[in-house]
């Protein structure tokens, strides 16, 4: 009887052991963290967000060390990715590849305290509007960073992965069943999915329904959704009555037919915007997002993978500096604004019901740059004056459907200028449009459209004196071409 207890007893720490590893492999929500702003938020405040919402996973696109050092013994788990312009000079030099490691993986790793998991190399290289630019070099720096993490000795507790866009792959039909590779990369696909398979690390995919929504006007909008469909997609059986599982699970079909049925799977960016088109908007984001989140803690997966999901938001706070040439959304697509206050009502599941906001943030003074009230809207000045504002701030709220839409066009002109005064610290000479502008001390705002006030951030000094001195010489420039000085 003495012995069959103690049998009992050990199994019973070898299953409390399972069911850890188990519950430990997917863990939490994770979130990006993106830093294309040109005033973000300290990342010490960051992290602080990141705890008090109870995220456990944190994906970044570069290896900032800042970030990084943020990050010390915080217990979030990280994903350091590597951007595609590095990807050549890794892909050439095995010491490249070593002494990145070592300074950006091992150093923090070793003796900072930072939970490294995964390193992503590249980021959605394989986009078909790069025409093939970075086709030669991922697979061959995918495994210079993977022989350097086992020289450094990391390469069983940090993993490699390359994040894809969901355009790598395709249907010949509409069911996920005939799913396989793109042709044009189906063999170097292949490459990728076996070095992956080699050394037990994930295929990393985003996926993103709102996309399909923007780039297809006849989308069915529920299908973005998670609240049925009327016509779900019956394939041999397994339903879909929603595009992120049809879209998962051709990826799953994609690897079973090529023999890799059981890589794990990543979701590495998942989300929606909430302005800049007339999709991006509160009301989807929500019904989106908190409609993924609740499959999400209930760990439902998808027909073809119906465990829990391993996945990361996109993203957490919105990025004012961000290339908008997808789309005005893509400054949009934070859980959080950029000043870290929440944008609508979202439970992750976690020890919280709802977004937990930066706190200490400090704002510059409440102080706006707006079109004159005598302004003349005939003069030459107003056409460059606001492309100029736009081209060098953040205008991604104005136009149709987005959350500026209803303002006339003396509203959309004081938008602007306000955009470009407050990205440059509210400086005298931000609000010098000729003729056009004024600093006034009432918020022009309305109740849809926010014109904001910018954070002090210790960037702001940088910002002003190495990011965007140009602006002004620029500024100048225009004013003497068009004779108002």
């Amino acid at each position: 009887m003495e012995l069959l207890g103690v049998a009992k007893f050990k199994c019973g720490l070898v299953l409390m052991l399972f069911v850890a590893l188990f519950l430990g492999s997917v863990s939490g929500i994770g979130v990006n963290w993106g830093t294309q702003s040109t005033h973000p938020l300290p990342p010490t405040t960051v992290v602080k967000m990141l705890k008090d919402n109870g995220i456990q996973k944190v994906k970044l696109f570069d290896a900032d060390s800042g970030i990084l050092d943020a990050l010390k013994k915080s217990e979030i788990q990280v994903m350091v990715g590597i951007p595609n312009d590095m990807l050549y000079i890794l892909a050439n030099s095995v010491q490249a590849a070593e002494k990145w490691v070592s300074k950006n993986i091992s150093a923090h790793v070793s003796s900072g305290g930072v939970d490294i998991r995964y390193v992503a190399v590249g980021n959605e290289p394989f986009l078909s509007t790069y025409n093939g630019t970075f086709e030669s070099t991922t697979l061959p720096a995918l495994q210079n960073i993977q022989s350097a993490l086992i020289k450094s000795g990391l390469g069983n507790q940090v993993k490699v992965t390359v994040p894809m866009n969901a355009d790598v792959y395709l249907s010949a039909s509409d069911k996920p069943s005939d799913g396989d590779f793109r042709p044009d990369i189906h063999d170097l696909m292949l490459q990728i999915v076996k070095f992956l398979s080699q050394n037990n690390a994930p295929f990393t995919v985003n996926i993103y329904p709102f996309i399909s929504l923007y780039s297809d006007a006849n989308f069915p909008v529920d299908f973005a959704f998670f609240n049925g469909f009327q016509s779900p997609i019956n394939d041999n059986g397994r339903i879909y009555d929603n595009v992120l599982d049809a879209n998962h699970d051709t990826l799953v079909w994609a690897l079973q037919k090529n023999g890799f049925g059981n890589l794990p799977i990543i979701v590495g960016e998942i989300g929606w915007p909430t302005d800049g088109d007339r999709n991006a908007n509160f009301q989807y984001a929500q019904r989106f997002n908190q409609g993924f989140m609740s499959r999400f803690v209930a760990g439902k997966g998808t027909p073809m993978r119906p465990g829990p999901i391993d996945a990361y938001l996109f993203s957490f706070i919105d990025e004012d500096d961000k290339s908008i040439q997808p789309g005005n959304f893509e400054r949009h697509w934070g859980l959080f604004y950029y000043d870290g206050k929440p944008k609508y009502p979202l439970n992750l599941g976690t020890r919280t019901n709802g977004l937990v906001g930066a706190s200490g943030v400090a704002y510059l003074p409440k102080k706006w740059c707006i079109l004159k009230p005598s302004a003349n809207l005939n003069s030459d000045q107003v056409a460059p004056s606001v492309s100029y504002a736009c081209q060098n701030a953040d205008c991604t709220s104005l136009g149709y459907g987005t959350s500026c839409a209803g303002l006339d066009i003396r509203g959309n002109l004081s938008y602007a200028f306000n955009s470009y005064y407050q990205v440059n610290d509210q400086m005298d000479s931000a609000c010098k449009f000729p003729g056009l502008s004024v600093v006034t001390d009432k918020d022009p705002s309305t109740p849809s459209c926010k014109f904001i006030i910018m954070i002090q951030t210790d960037s702001a000094e940088l910002i002003r004196n190495g990011k965007r001195i140009w602006s002004l010489p620029i500024m100048l420039c225009v004013l003497l071409f068009l004779n108002v000085m």
